[in-house]
């Protein structure tokens, strides 16, 4: 009976973060781009001419509450790269350049995507937003996984990466995905426990997975790294699947013979 209780417990804890992951963090991508208008229903669809000759925008966004600071800059390129390659083998969409805006002040000026995109030499501009949001409480840690309670503490992390695919001529949007991830860091209260913690869990979609971080002081920034790295890879997958679904609607509506 205590086993079914436990096993229950744990499925209503890994239920009840998912809905959490779901709603966070908030989107940011209409801060940046423009939402598509009714009157542009009518206008034409994905574009239909190869290669789609494309750069990729990838910027950070800091303004919802308890966001999470931002990836390193190094970090941030690396992840940029690995999306640039995932998109590239997925899409007719052809990245061609990278342009990493880091972090942009709240207040700033925003980029016009326009101008951009004939700075660049292309056609097509897919903006790429990072956002996450973290949160830490106490918990009890097991050393050996099994028995010895050790105090410490857990480190949520969502992240969420959102795109928009724009005409480079006329800013409009074509297309829009996101991707969402969640990890934690479990962390003991005294340090020196190093074969065992701290350690980063892709909680809830891959319990039993662990990844340590290289250094104790080092861990929250490797788990943000690992959480948007994640997020980043759904937001491929996701960006494919809702071209996939748009091409095949908008071939749908064509007349028939």
């Amino acid at each position: 009976m205590r086993r079914t209780q436990c096993r229950f417990m744990w499925w209503v804890g890994a239920l009840l973060l998912a809905g959490c992951a779901v709603a966070t963090p908030p989107s940011r991508l209409s801060q940046y781009v423009a939402p598509v208008v009714a009157d542009e229903s009518a206008s034409p669809g994905l574009p239909v001419q190869r290669p789609l000759r494309t750069a990729l925008v990838v910027l950070a966004d800091r303004s919802a509450q308890e966001a999470a600071p931002g990836l390193p800059e190094e970090a941030q390129a690396r992840l940029a790269e690995a999306l640039r390659g995932q998109v590239n083998r997925g899409f007719p969409i052809a990245i061609e350049r990278v342009v990493n805006l880091g972090e942009i002040p709240v207040g700033a000026p925003l980029p016009n995507w326009i101008d951009l995109a004939g700075q660049q030499g292309v056609d097509f501009v897919l903006v790429v937003i990072l956002s996450s949001t973290e949160q830490e409480y106490p918990v009890s840690l097991f050393l050996g996984w099994t028995t010895h309670l050790q105090p410490g503490f857990r480190r949520d992390n969502w992240s969420l990466a959102e795109a928009a695919f724009l005409d480079g001529r006329t800013g409009r949007q074509l297309l829009r995905a996101e991707g969402r991830a969640m990890a934690t860091l479990d962390s003991p209260t005294a340090p020196g426990i190093s074969q065992w913690y701290p350690v980063i869990y892709l909680r809830p979609q891959n319990p039993e997975r662990r990844i340590w971080p290289p250094s104790y002081e080092g861990a929250p920034v490797t788990l943000r790294v690992v959480s948007m790295e994640q997020a980043a890879t759904r937001l491929a997958g996701n960006l494919q699947r809702a071209w996939v679904e748009q091409r095949e609607l908008e071939l749908a509506a064509l007349p028939g013979p």
